[in-house]
């Protein structure tokens, strides 16, 4: 499954969350540690979303770029 990750860039750290999993979060330091630590949170929060015999949702989020004049 492929899920849409937002990663935000702080002052001194990164972060990240995934809209179609409410509560999985991850921080780290750079931009390669979050998405390295997201992807083991999803893994997580789903693997603890099946041991409590809730449904797993499906991916349905989507990212667009708009280009605005600024």
């Amino acid at each position: 499954m492929k899920y849409a990750v937002v990663i935000e860039q702080g002052p001194k750290s990164y972060g990240a969350h995934v809209p179609d999993l409410p509560g999985c979060i991850a921080a780290g330091e750079t931009r390669e540690e979050v998405i390295s630590l997201i992807r083991e949170a999803i893994e997580f929060h789903i693997e603890g979303l099946r041991a409590s015999g809730e449904e797993v949702p499906a991916p349905s989020s989507n990212v667009e770029f708009i280009d605005v004049a600024a």
